[in-house]
């Protein structure tokens, strides 16, 4: 299980109600179904990730995420997750603050478009980055938000959501070694667990 993932199974309470948005392939609802006995749900686009959650026996509902969550009641979930996914909705404030009201909490995962390599890349090359986080070309990109960990601080300031906590994932050197110190300029990915 990757770092930021392992963060989400510490946060996530075991026998609760979890709703994962753009839960991929299913791995991580199905990870915390056996490892915490969660029930959950989760949406997806992806016609191949849909019949992959199948496979693995996770519920999965065929949903637009930028077509807003109103089929789901206020509180109707205890968690709602999602990862390295904000960046690609047209209105991430807004997916957000509905995060939030289906959710008593929830656990947002992005790249963090600050990175020093991304920022380095830029600056050599004069092109966007690709890398390992952001492994698209610019035409390509699902990402049309570029936005770093300071930015969606603001973002939470503004609209009155409370982090509860936050973590910052650097797998490499130097940014394992700096990620807590200058997370701006050496996460990778950032994770943060909200509430209002």
């Amino acid at each position: 299980m990757s770092q930021d993932l392992s963060f989400i199974s510490q946060w996530v309470k075991a026998n609760s109600r979890v709703l994962d948005l753009g839960c991929g392939d299913g791995t991580l609802l199905a990870e915390l179904k056996q490892r915490l006995a969660i029930k959950g749900y989760g949406l997806e686009i992806d016609p191949v990730s849909i019949e992959q959650c199948i496979a693995k026996g996770v519920n999965v509902i065929e949903q637009d995420l930028n077509n807003s969550l109103h089929n789901f009641p206020d509180n109707s979930f205890d968690t709602v997750i999602m990862t390295q996914a904000l960046q690609a909705m047209r209105y991430p404030h807004l997916v957000l603050d509905e995060m939030l009201r289906i959710g008593s909490e929830c656990i947002i995962t992005f790249p963090n478009f600050g990175h020093w390599r991304a920022r380095l890349y830029l600056s050599i090359f004069g092109r966007m980055p690709v890398t390992k986080q952001l492994a698209y070309q610019w035409y390509d990109t699902p990402n049309i938000h570029f936005f770093t960990y300071r930015d969606f601080e603001v973002l939470c300031r503004e609209r009155n959501i409370h982090v509860i906590k936050k973590q910052f994932v650097g797998e490499r050197f130097p940014d394992r070694q700096l990620k807590n110190l200058w997370p701006n300029l050496f996460a990778e990915t950032a994770v943060y667990h909200l509430s209002k």
